[in-house]
């Protein structure tokens, strides 16, 4: 049946893995829960049980969004989202109100939740769906919002995700008092010390939002005067590309923007960090790599620069794979291929102070081009434009999950 899929046990097998994690004081990365008697035992019943649930039938997804004032930047976002399948099932399943654990109050995710119902009907008795409710109640959480002003899509993506990320979290909030002493992790591999980091985090953030969209990204410093080099460790939800400099007849590839992103940069005194071993600031160099790579990659193309002045808006023709992107030359050394395949992108058209965003999602019947209550289908061959802001590729080969 076109548009349906199983409810599997992803999401209660990850919860095991997590409560195992936990309670046993078990990193992911060494511990080869795996091959656990208890475990292999206990994701059987998952399965037997999953399995015996009825099976999420959906429609075919492809119904638009009613633009209510300068909210196309919302409507592109939001077909993006719905076209992230962990994330549509998660919220169409109203998984989040049996895995929070937060006191916040899932109104934002509701509201979400009732469009993504709408988009996917297995009944399509509504061709175009009206977020009001849900653009209210993120206005409410994000008056940065408010009005009818142009927003920058990117950035609603980045508080939509954040927002809903802190009703649905996994752990509860535990007041911190004090400073929290500093770990050094001399001692470490850099493996090691990443993943204790990841563990960190996980302590406070941890939810479906993070299980998709969160990766680390890692900071390297080499100090030129004493050769000492450090690592930090940053959580990411998507990755800011830099452009190339082309000329507006020009064009560039993904991989170039990825290049320019983590090639190495050198820092002078005024804007380096102070060395650990110096204990003052000294030239150095930098190096940004990815560390842990997440389920769903998003890459926003840095079409917009700002000056002292004004802002200007890139459009350079930027090309990018449709299946098989390899980001495994920018993760840990050794690591080997790390596949992704797109299925959305947000296109922003126009100028800085004209402009307008559209999507383009993948489906099991293909690609569409979602221009607000507009649906219409397109071929392969008319993604690539420079018109291309946010892309959205999901991992392909997920072996492993340390990568």
């Amino acid at each position: 049946m076109p548009g349906a899929s199983g409810v599997n046990a992803e999401g209660s097998c990850e919860a095991l893995c997590r409560t195992l994690v936990s309670q046993k004081g078990l990193q992911r990365e060494t511990a080869d829960i795996s091959h656990s008697v208890l475990y292999t035992s206990l994701m059987g019943l998952l399965l037997v049980t999953d399995n015996e649930k009825e099976k999420l039938t959906v429609g075919s997804g492809r119904v638009g969004l009613k633009n209510i004032g300068n909210t196309c930047f919302l409507n592109a976002v939001v077909q993006c989202l719905s076209h992230t399948r962990g994330l549509r099932d998660y919220s169409l399943l109203k998984s989040y109100r049996d895995d929070k654990f937060s006191k916040e109050e899932t109104k934002l995710m509701e509201a979400f939740s009732q469009v993504l119902s709408g988009l996917w009907d297995v009944n399509e008795g509504d061709r175009v769906v009206n977020p009001r409710q849900f653009y209210n109640i993120f206005k409410e959480a994000v008056p940065y919002f408010s009005g009818y002003s142009q927003q920058d899509a990117q950035e609603f993506l980045r508080f939509l995700l954040d927002k809903l990320h802190t009703e649905i979290n996994r752990r509860p909030y535990v007041r911190r008092t004090g400073k929290e002493p500093e770990q050094t992790f001399a001692r470490f591999r850099i493996s090691e010390e990443a993943a204790a980091m990841w563990k960190k985090h996980l302590e406070r953030d941890d939810s479906r939002i993070v299980d998709l969209f969160s990766g680390q990204l890692r900071s390297s410093l080499h100090c030129s005067v004493c050769s000492h080099s450090s690592n930090t460790f940053d959580v990411f939800c998507d990755l800011s590309l830099p452009i190339p400099k082309r000329s507006s007849a020009g064009q560039v590839t993904l991989r170039e923007c990825l290049e320019l992103f983590s090639q190495e940069e050198k820092l002078d005194k005024d804007n380096s960090p102070m060395c650990e071993r110096c204990n003052r600031h000294t030239e150095c160099t930098k190096r940004l790599s990815i560390q842990r790579f997440p389920q769903v990659i998003v890459i926003h193309l840095n079409r917009f620069t700002t000056s002292r002045w004004s802002i200007s808006k890139s459009t350079v023709y930027v090309s990018f794979p449709l299946t098989n992107l390899d980001l495994g030359r920018y993760g840990p050394v050794d690591c080997g291929p790390v596949l992704y395949d797109l299925y959305a992108i947000c296109n922003h058209a126009g100028t800085v102070n004209m402009g307008h965003y559209t999507a383009c999602c993948s489906d099991e019947n293909g690609w569409c081009f979602y221009n607000d209550s507009s649906v219409t289908p397109v071929s392969e061959n008319q993604l690539q434009t420079n018109q291309a802001y946010v892309l959205f590729y999901q991992r392909s080969n997920s072996t492993t999950i340390r990568k």
